[in-house]
């Protein structure tokens, strides 16, 4: 690996940002393959690079060949994170099926009666509003989102800050008229109608539960499907 590579590797390790280090077996040049470009001193096929990028959304790297050639994808994720919003009876499950399936999750809530150790044993808490735990947090694109509460002055400032953000899943508990009128207040705010669709509402996948732990399966399955299939019905 040459020293420039390395440094950058270290450099975007640090920051926490996903990329793959992309290397051709014949000769040993290599690039970085990252969700928004490219870089570094190999010119890589576009098959090549679309194969490096499904392979950052998949965690798996690997060997792929093109031509005459093979290229092996060396993938560097930053942690899945999960930022729960809303210390709610779906919050618990959802806190313990989400951390077995390898996120870091931190549940936010304001109200200090619900988000306490008692109710989420080993889950990391916070009890700034929204809009400072998130700045602190700084979700990503390992990051997934979810809003529990049904409170507007609790939700919303998280789906704000989740929406200016690279956060690859945000989701929000309730109905499609209480939806609806999510995204009319989101929409005055200034966001428009791309930017709004990236909020699942009614959160989850269609799975017919209705307990606290179905609908945080739910959530979980909604959240992972996103992660490798980008959201794929």
């Amino acid at each position: 690996m040459k020293s420039h590579t390395l440094d950058r590797l270290a450099t975007l390790a640090a920051t926490k940002q996903a990329h793959a280090r992309v290397v051709r077996i014949s000769d040993g040049r290599e690039t970085l393959v990252r969700p928004d470009r490219v870089e570094g001193d190999l010119d890589a096929p576009s098959d090549v690079i679309q194969a490096a990028r499904a392979a950052l959304r998949t965690d798996a790297s690997g060997m792929v060949a093109s031509g005459n050639d093979r290229y092996f994808i060396h993938v560097h994720n930053p942690p899945r994170r999960m930022i729960v919003v809303g210390a709610v009876h779906i919050s618990q499950p959802l806190a313990t099926m989400a951390a077995l399936a390898g996120f870091d999750v931190t549940v936010i809530d304001p109200r200090g009666a619900f988000a306490t150790a008692e109710r989420f044993p080993g889950v990391a808490l916070l009890d700034d509003w929204p809009d400072e735990a998130m700045a602190k947090l700084g979700p990503d694109s390992r990051t997934a989102v979810v809003t529990l509460t049904h409170d507007p002055k609790i939700d919303d400032p998280a789906l704000i800050a989740a929406l200016r953000s690279t956060a690859f899943y945000i989701g929000a508990l309730g109905s499609r008229k209480t939806h609806g009128g999510r995204l009319e207040r989101l929409a005055a705010a200034g966001f428009d109608a791309r930017a709004l669709a990236r909020i699942n509402g009614p959160i989850g996948l269609n799975l017919g539960g209705r307990a606290p732990a179905e609908i945080a399966c739910a959530i979980l399955a909604q959240a992972i499907q996103t992660l490798h299939l980008g959201g794929a019905k």
